[in-house]
């Protein structure tokens, strides 16, 4: 097994627990002797087993002649540090594994290097960077709420074709199609917290939730800045309603809700986004999926607060007197908020496009080939179907 291949599989085993390991990333580790695999193992849940610990621990039973011979892959950098659990290089030491692969450091600034240095110097063989691209993809959440505090935001919004999120009426299902709702869903289950506005409670009392759930939990966030929420609602009254966190504007009118809303200042009118996800990031959530509506879009587009975008745009159009996927925001040409796409598919008869934060004019050519996006919220590599596509310490 090659050391691509090796990181690959480290990888997928890494994504099951997304969404699972908040305040810390998911990490995959692989073990292989003589070319083989002979261990795995991934980081399940804080507070239980890292990655590098589940996989020594499965191991098979191995002489020291055997261990030396073996090459541990893991995704992260392995921690050093005695937290929780104990740190993964004294564990990596003690079983004698001769070589550690590492797809890329820990982002932390108080511990980058420090477990590659201690491997180092205990006579492992370290390499550091392989798939080095997935690997921080990955722990894009962490590597956003450690440096800076703050989780990690994607904008999803399902539109028509002329960028409408709802009718005039304030109706939005369904907008995209089944197997664009089946992608959102794996979304949901990547995040630690779902956001929307209390509109989109009002006008579609949705549960939020990811279904199936898959062991996980994550939070609904709900910013309500004139009281419309009703006691009623699905997120205060299903099972997950302990998991429900409204926020108000600081005076706000609120009604009487089973939840004592969080005041944060007031931005034009509404919730400060910033001192939303601050409390967020408190509160050690990496990840928060927001799916609008407008408003809510707009203020985080405007404060450039979103780190990525997703995009599900049905062939359909509204015309100008249906809801806009983002409420007016006072920009001329000039201040745009730039996006760079990465990724461009079909997904059932929808588009699916996935941007990042952009600087300036992004124009370029477009590839003839790119990438699917699986409904288990994965990306595989596909042939051209007759459209674009854009390539896109735990």
């Amino acid at each position: 097994m090659k050391d691509g291949r090796a990181m690959e599989r480290a990888l997928e085993l890494a994504r099951k627990g997304e969404g699972l390991t908040r305040p810390n990333p998911p990490v995959g580790a692989v073990l292989v002797r003589g070319g083989e695999e002979i261990a795995a193992g991934y980081h399940r849940r804080a507070g239980g087993p890292h990655a590098e610990a589940a996989c020594l621990a499965s191991a098979p039973r191995l002489t020291p002649a055997q261990w030396s011979q073996s090459t541990l892959y893991v995704t992260l950098e392995p921690c050093s540090t005695e937290g929780r659990t104990p740190p993964c290089t004294r564990a990596i030491l003690e079983h004698g594994v001769g070589r550690v692969v590492v797809g890329t450091e820990d982002p932390n600034p108080s511990h980058a290097g420090e477990g590659l240095r201690e491997l180092r110097a205990g006579g492992v063989d370290v390499e550091c960077g392989v798939l080095r691209d997935e690997a921080e993809a990955l722990i894009a959440p962490f590597a956003k709420w450690i440096v800076s505090g703050r989780p990690r935001v994607t904008l999803k919004l399902a539109m028509t074709a002329d960028g409408r999120i709802a009718d005039r009426d304030g109706r939005s299902r369904w907008i995209s199609g089944p197997e664009a709702r089946t992608c959102v869903q794996a979304l949901r289950r990547r995040a630690d917290a779902i956001m929307v506005g209390s509109g989109t409670v009002a006008h579609d009392d949705p549960s939020l939730l990811p279904r199936p759930a898959e062991g996980r939990e994550p939070y609904r966030v709900i910013l309500d800045a004139d009281g419309r929420l009703h006691p009623g609602a699905r997120v205060f009254q299903d099972e997950a309603s302990a998991r429900t966190l409204v926020f108000t504007p600081e005076g706000a009118p609120r009604g009487e809700l089973p939840v004592e809303p969080i005041e944060v200042p007031e931005t034009n009118g509404g919730c400060d986004p910033g001192a939303v996800l601050d409390t967020l990031g408190e509160r050690g959530l990496l990840h928060v999926l927001c799916e609008g509506g407008g408003e809510i879009a707009a203020a985080l587009a405007g404060a450039q607060l979103v780190d990525e975008y997703i995009f599900f745009m049905a062939p359909r159009i509204l015309g100008g007197d249906a809801r806009p996927a983002f409420a007016p925001m006072g920009l001329g040409l000039a201040d745009a908020r730039a996006l760079k796409y990465e990724e461009i598919c079909r997904v059932g008869e929808d588009l699916m496009i996935r941007a990042a934060k952009g600087h300036g004019d992004n124009r370029r050519e477009w590839p003839q080939t790119g990438t699917e996006f699986t409904e288990e919220g994965g990306r595989k590599e596909a042939q051209n179907k007759g459209g674009r596509h854009v390539h896109g310490n735990h």
